[in-house]
């Protein structure tokens, strides 16, 4: 099971690494690379954040795209739901076809909670505290760093 598609993934790690970046107007290029996520996708996510209003894009030479939306303002389950829908467990489908017993599965029932709880944490999940995450993680990583140099 995968709760969540590549898509999602890429515009989660594309928005937090634009997000660590201030103001800063940073490229395609630069995003594909320092996040190692293929150009193709990087282009066409950016596009899309750029449409929804997430970013800004100028283009030309030092062209390239800069976050509008404050870290703080923006939920994960914004971006799960621009690229996925609403947050489901189970699509509840019988080869390829919706489940003849959806309206009475009692499995339903206890999926369908567990979704809105999975769906109210993504609410509270925002991309500044995942650059706080981010940045906690690299400051770990640089003090013991320092440490086995010593």
């Amino acid at each position: 099971m995968n709760l969540l598609n590549k898509n999602t993934d890429y515009a989660v790690r594309a928005i937090v690494y634009l997000a660590g970046r201030k103001e800063s107007v940073v490229s395609s290029r630069e995003i594909s690379e320092r996040q190692d996520i293929p150009l193709h996708f990087v282009r066409r996510i950016l596009q899309d954040l750029v449409r929804e209003g997430y970013l800004v894009s100028r283009e030309g030479a030092g062209g390239g795209v800069r976050l509008v939306k404050k870290p703080g303002d923006i939920s994960v389950s914004e971006l799960i739901e621009l690229y996925q829908g609403d947050i489901q467990i189970s699509e509840c489908m019988f080869r390829k076809r919706v489940c003849p017993n959806r309206s009475t599965c009692p499995l339903r029932k206890r999926l369908k909670k567990i979704e809105k709880k999975l769906a109210d944490e993504f609410r509270n999940i925002t991309v500044r505290d995942l650059l706080e995450d981010t940045e906690n993680t690299h400051e770990k990583k640089d003090n013991t760093n320092k440490r086995e140099k010593v």
